[in-house]
């Protein structure tokens, strides 16, 4: 068994799904790993992950909005807005979705479903570097 890692920086634009589906196969290639296991882990408290569709653009447009409808900015009783309107309900975002990821890898590529692709969740209006943790423990 060998262990890798690194660390994925994303760009974000602002508010809104992030893939980087690709950058995590492109190492995974680099390693030279055929089959193991990869643990993703993100450290931050304003962003998330998610596994979501990776096809059809409609599919991430109504996960933002969702989010959107489910913590919104600006209510009368959030407290937490030292960093703006979008302080607590990036929080509260950021809960309800995961900061670690662990997927199988077989045959050198993830092993996420046809329509699957990783995706980092901005919940903060402006862009952030985001820094993703990326562990592969390679079984052959």
């Amino acid at each position: 068994m060998n262990w890798y890692k690194d660390t994925l920086q994303i760009q974000t634009r602002g508010k809104g799904l992030f893939s980087f589906t690709d950058a995590i196969n492109e190492k995974i290639h680099e390693w030279g790993i055929q089959e193991g296991m990869c643990f993703l882990y993100l450290q931050h408290t304003s962003a998330s992950m998610v596994i979501s569709e990776s096809y059809d653009p409609s599919a991430r447009i109504d996960l933002e909005a969702f989010m959107e409808r489910l913590a919104p900015e600006s209510q009368s009783w959030h407290r937490h807005t030292l960093e703006g309107r979008d302080d607590s309900p990036s929080h509260m975002r950021a809960m309800l979705t995961d900061t670690s990821l662990t997927i199988p890898i077989d045959d050198g590529r993830l092993s996420l479903g046809t329509w699957q692709g990783i995706y980092l969740f901005e919940h903060r209006g402006r862009g952030h570097r985001r820094r993703v943790l990326l562990r592969c423990l390679s079984v052959k």
